[in-house]
């Protein structure tokens, strides 16, 4: 690839661009506020502000939260359902859970309303027998029934397609001569998966998101083309891997999560240049923090993923666990006397009372300028602001000093973002001590190392330019196609040859689909695995296959081993059930030169403070204050220090010790 490599991420706050030339390693970086309810206005703003000649540009891969933003705000398509006769509350039942587990209400809103789900008589079993024949006069009558109803897309969930889609391809036939667009999702081809009812949440938000997703993607499209870019233009799907914006729309539920999942290919990229390939990813924006897991250099990815409450969408995306605790996070005192921080947030608008934008609720964002860590004088009159919202709504009902009750709030964010990592590393049958922690986004690296100190987590690695590590995951991300296809019966019942059939062909779909790419690639290669359990269990467990030929021997013994490794349990007694059969193709991109995210030529020869401030570390310390894009590439900083850049500040503190590898990263020894 000799063109330019254009990555750009749009955020809820700000659009991040970074564009790489593989020629000569430079790099243009920009950072525009996001323009709503269209963000291709940010995109373009992005490009404008980096000088970036479109023409030159060779590639530009695209996050979007467009997808994200629509299924958590519910700003959906209206859309419509047709399913078997006695199911259209599935969506509704699901599995008889609460928001609360143990409160007496909570709020639920389906992502189809129920005058909307419309049944029809047909029927088949878990084996794909017919029990009861399509009555297609019905379909026809409640498909134009939708469609006078104003339905802009439409869902076909047939119960047990997965297991023979005869009545769902028949009736897709029928819905194509009536339905007045291109909007209709087929529940067995997104998803060929057991469970109907998270099938069925796939398919109606699917079908919820395509008419807008694709109204924003043709338009970005357009008018990057009428700027003069002529190549290809591709999104970012919550795998970590990349589609064809003119394909995007098609499973436009894949794109859920596609911002995070760029930041974790980041993630994946920078640690095995550092030659750390277990990382714990932390990222720490203005609303809520993001982690995940990626052990021996591979990102984490699940098709059981719930996005918040009774919204499961089980199409395979980047395992990130998120909680509610950014640096707009409001900090409050319950009704019990108890500090609170989150997950309630202040948003950039109004933001943190630091932010002089009329906002009046202290946050962590405040907590962390009243310590220090945060320069004063870049927010001028409203720091003081910040310090009397901190002392009447927090020190003084606690008995605590201003510092105090700063350094309490921090405290308790602290415990809840320590508490996430903990679920995607101990839970999972990992030791924190076995990992980096990577710290990106606005407020991560503020916090890396004491959060690092409290999982007895030894180093924290800081990329370059951690608040534009989402757009560096556009660009490095590869291409990549995931399939699932389920069994479900025990293993010792299986015929092997229809696993190897299986696996064979989803590996040849996966390659089909990557032929038709215009990218250029360096290899493509198949992962396949199994999701695997004991019969009579209700979680499954992934477990990697060598090979799209495994014996079943070798099946029962990865399943074994795997679960022994995550439960430290064996039972050897009870039967393994193999519930699905997995193959992710990938079409791997050349690898880019990242080591000039920090332009060489402003690097001093000695590691100079820029200033310095007092710095709360339990008490007051005399802190140097350190530019980043000055510092020489070999430094050996003790803290407490302070590093601040064009698009984070990061904390060193006491104890710890900081030193920089060839691609501009911070190493930091927590307890040097």
């Amino acid at each position: 690839m000799t063109g330019l490599v254009a990555g750009v991420d749009v955020g809820g706050t700000f659009t991040d661009l970074a564009i790489f030339d593989p020629a000569t390693g430079a790099v243009r970086l920009a950072k525009v506020p996001t323009t709503l309810p269209n963000q291709a206005g940010g995109v373009l703003a992005a490009f404008d502000a980096a000088g970036a000649d479109l023409p030159q540009i060779d590639l530009i891969v695209h996050g979007t939260t467009t997808t994200t933003n629509a299924v958590l705000e519910r700003q959906l398509s209206k859309t419509g359902l047709i399913t078997t006769l006695g199911f259209r509350d599935v969506l509704e039942l699901g599995r008889r859970t609460r928001p609360q587990a143990y409160g007496m209400h909570g709020r639920f809103l389906p992502v189809i309303p129920r005058d909307l789900r419309l049944e029809v008589p047909e029927r088949m079993d878990a084996r794909g027998r017919v029990l009861t024949t399509l009555d297609e006069d019905a379909l026809r009558r409640a498909i134009m029934q939708l469609r006078d109803e104003g339905c802009e897309a439409l869902v076909i969930h047939f119960l047990h397609a997965y297991a023979n889609p005869a009545h769902e391809r028949r009736a897709g036939e029928i819905a194509r001569e009536l339905w007045p667009n291109d909007y209709i999702t087929l529940g067995h081809a997104l998803l060929s998966e057991s469970r109907e009812y998270e099938r069925g949440v796939t398919a109606a938000v699917n079908a919820s998101v395509q008419p807008l997703l694709e109204r924003y993607v043709a338009r970005l499209a357009e008018q990057l083309a009428a700027q003069g870019y002529q190549r290809e233009l591709l999104v970012m799907n919550g795998n970590g891997g990349m589609v064809a914006a003119k394909d995007v729309a098609k499973e436009a539920v894949k794109t859920v999560m596609s911002g995070p999942a760029s930041g974790v290919m980041a993630a994946v990229a920078t640690g095995r240049r550092a030659g750390t390939p277990n990382l714990l990813t932390y990222d720490m924006g203005g609303t809520s923090t993001d982690v995940a897991m990626i052990r021996n250099g591979v990102a984490p990815v699940s098709n059981e993923i719930e996005v918040e409450y009774a919204m499961p969408i089980h199409v395979p995306m980047v395992d990130v666990r998120t909680v509610g605790a950014g640096g707009g996070s409001i900090a409050r005192i319950d009704a019990g006397g108890m500090l609170r921080v989150g997950p309630e947030s202040a948003g950039s608008t109004p933001g943190p009372v630091c932010y002089g934008r009329g906002g009046a609720r202290v946050t962590i964002s405040d907590a962390n300028l009243i310590l220090g860590r945060l320069p004063a004088s870049r927010f001028g009159q409203a720091a003081e602001a910040a310090h009397r919202a901190m002392e009447e709504q927090i020190a003084r009902p606690l008995g605590l000093s201003v510092e105090a009750a700063a350094e309490a709030v921090i405290r308790i964010a602290n415990t809840h973002m320590a508490g996430a990592i903990r679920m995607v590393s101990i839970s999972m049958g990992a030791d924190p001590r076995d990992f980096a922690l990577f710290a990106f986004g606005g407020a991560g690296p503020l916090h890396a190392v004491a959060l690092a100190r409290e999982l007895n987590v030894p180093r924290v690695l800081v990329p370059a330019r951690p608040g534009i590590t989402n757009a560096l995951g556009c660009v490095v991300a590869d291409l990549r196609h995931d399939f699932v296809r389920t069994l479900n019966r025990p293993l010792d019942g299986v015929e092997m040859e229809e696993v190897h059939h299986v696996l064979a062909a989803q590996e040849a779909e996966g390659r089909r689909l990557i032929g038709l790419e215009r990218i250029a690639l360096t290899t493509v290669r198949a992962e396949y695995s199994a999701d695997m359990q004991f019969v009579g269990q209700t979680h499954l467990l992934r477990v990697p296959l060598p090979s799209a030929t495994p014996s079943r021997d070798e099946m029962q013994r990865l399943f074994e081993a795997a679960y022994h490794a995550r439960f430290r349990v064996e039972l050897p007694t009870i039967r393994a059930n193999l519930v699905n059969l997995n193959v992710s193709v990938i079409g791997e991109r050349p690898a880019l030169d990242l080591s000039r995210l920090i332009d060489p030529a402003g690097r001093q020869a000695v590691a100079t403070p820029a200033s310095r401030r007092k710095v709360w570390f339990d008490g007051w310390h005399d802190t140097p204050v350190y530019w980043r894009d000055h510092l020489p590439m070999k430094i050996d900083l003790q803290g407490p220090a302070i590093i601040e850049q064009m698009d984070t500040t990061v904390v060193i503190d006491p104890g710890a010790r900081v030193r920089q590898d060839a691609d501009g990263n911070l190493i930091i020894e927590v307890n040097e």
